[in-house]
């Protein structure tokens, strides 16, 4: 049997569900262990159950004997004599680690962020991350309407979507700071315009309010509003009214993302931050002519070459473009 842990927010969760559907394809017997990480206090909710997803289970027990970690007096003896006999493997970096896929059994820790681990198997991750029903249930009515009058507005506009992620990032800026900078986004958005200049860009964050400030002051007299509860017969209006203006999707709780992911998976073109809750938002958009623009740099502390896609139009944190795709 093998092990994945589940660790991290929405996106870190479906890349390591990506992983389980990989090594299950290769027919092995696989388990999550959501235990480890999500029993402690304040740890982010598992959100697979947005894609009707229920995955087997590791129990306490299978996961002390693969990871030799059980507390009875008797073992933690014989772990002093002889040493700790654990089938434990971490991914070597944030790159893509070929071990992950060929030891068994095993116990995986880590992100394996990065579409090698299951690139040949894409189709069936799409249709695995496909968003319920479910996720409309428990909503109040006013947040259910905006949710619904965007996903008109992003189907009826030329969509692009433009994540700000601050927040957990302000706090470790060693790692995730001076990346996105407003170069970066002025570059993205130049090219976007470029390329279609009817393009509407619904901006997500979860920073609300420094989104709007940024929006009006970057700019001015281009803030548009997603239309509501407007007749049929002006609803043509108000989306060509939309074009070229940027529309900040707010409202949403964070810990109601996967409403965020969904919306920014219906946009046709995007721009991403560094973060694997976007490169979701931008992969779930099985179209084969989108553009996805992407930060040069992905953390300050390590490079990671391989959570790169083919598409993806790589911008630095100066504004100009490194590379296109990678090899």
């Amino acid at each position: 049997m093998d092990i994945i842990r589940m660790t991290g927010g929405m996106g870190n969760q479906m890349f390591q569900y990506a992983l389980y559907l990989k090594l299950s394809s290769m027919g092995r017997e696989v388990k999550l262990d959501d235990i480890n990480e999500y029993n402690m206090e304040n740890s982010r909710p598992i959100m697979l159950w947005a894609f009707g997803i229920d995955y087997p289970k590791a129990t306490r027990k299978e996961i002390n004997q693969i990871t030799d970690g059980f507390l009875k007096l008797s073992h933690r003896i014989r772990r002093k004599l002889f040493g700790r006999k654990s089938l434990e493997y971490h991914e070597k970096n944030c790159n893509f680690d070929p071990q992950v896929l060929e030891k068994s059994p095993v116990y995986l820790t880590g992100y394996f962020q990065s579409e090698k681990y299951f690139e040949d198997i894409r189709e069936e991750v799409l249709n695995a991350f496909t968003f319920r029903p479910v996720i409309y249930n428990g909503l109040n009515h006013e947040l259910k309407n905006k949710i619904l009058s965007c996903l008109e507005a992003e189907e009826h506009t030329l969509a692009v979507s433009l994540h700000i992620r601050r927040g957990d990032y302000l706090a470790n800026s060693e790692v995730y700071g001076g990346i996105c900078t407003q170069e970066y986004y002025l570059k993205a958005i130049s090219l976007i315009k470029e390329r279609y200049p009817e393009a509407v860009f619904y901006v997500f964050s979860n920073d609300s309010d420094y989104v709007c400030s940024w929006l009006e002051k970057t700019f001015p007299g281009s803030v548009g509003e997603i239309p509501e509860n407007i007749p049929e017969t002006e609803r043509r209006s108000a989306w060509e009214r939309l074009k070229g203006r940027f529309v900040p999707v707010q409202d949403v709780p964070e810990e109601l993302g996967y409403l965020d992911m969904m919306l920014m998976s219906r946009c046709r073109h995007h721009i991403i931050a560094n973060s694997s809750f976007s490169w979701w938002g931008a992969y779930l958009n099985n179209s084969g002519d989108k553009t996805v623009i992407a930060p040069a740099k992905w953390f300050n502390n390590q490079e990671c070459r391989d959570i790169y896609t083919k598409e993806m139009i790589r911008i630095s944190a100066k504004g100009s473009i490194e590379e296109y795709g990678t090899e």
